[in-house]
């Protein structure tokens, strides 16, 4: 259930942490915190209608992109294009914290394709 935080922002707990949306005001882009808790991760997926930039903030992430296994840390980043399949995973003992810049047309929750999911939201 989509909930706000004390500063009014939409805010949303997942099995993984939890998300807060910083911009949603424009008809092109949506800027996202998100948080991922130690030994969690998000599902494995695409989206048909937007691509997006992650911007490591804290922790050490691994990020499966089409496969292909990246390490970031605070101040790395990683480009997501429109369909590529991916995923932030947290094997570390502290959060990691990114931001996520989704830049197309349409970004409703909807335009998730999961692949893979540890929670059982896959098909």
């Amino acid at each position: 259930m989509m909930t706000t935080d004390t500063r009014g922002r939409e805010f949303d707990e997942r099995p993984w942490g939890s998300f807060t949306v910083l911009d949603d005001e424009m008809f092109d882009h949506k800027v996202k915190r998100i948080v991922v808790l130690p030994g969690k991760r998000l599902s494995y997926q695409t989206h048909a209608k937007r691509a997006e930039h992650w911007f490591i903030v804290d922790g050490d992430a691994t990020v499966v992109l089409d496969g292909a296994v990246h390490q970031l840390k605070p101040g790395d980043s990683i480009d997501i294009a429109l369909g590529q399949a991916h995923r932030c995973e947290n094997q570390g003992t502290t959060p990691v914290v990114f931001i996520e810049v989704q830049h197309g047309s349409y970004f409703g929750e909807d335009d998730i394709v999961r692949l893979e999911d540890d929670f059982g939201r896959a098909p």
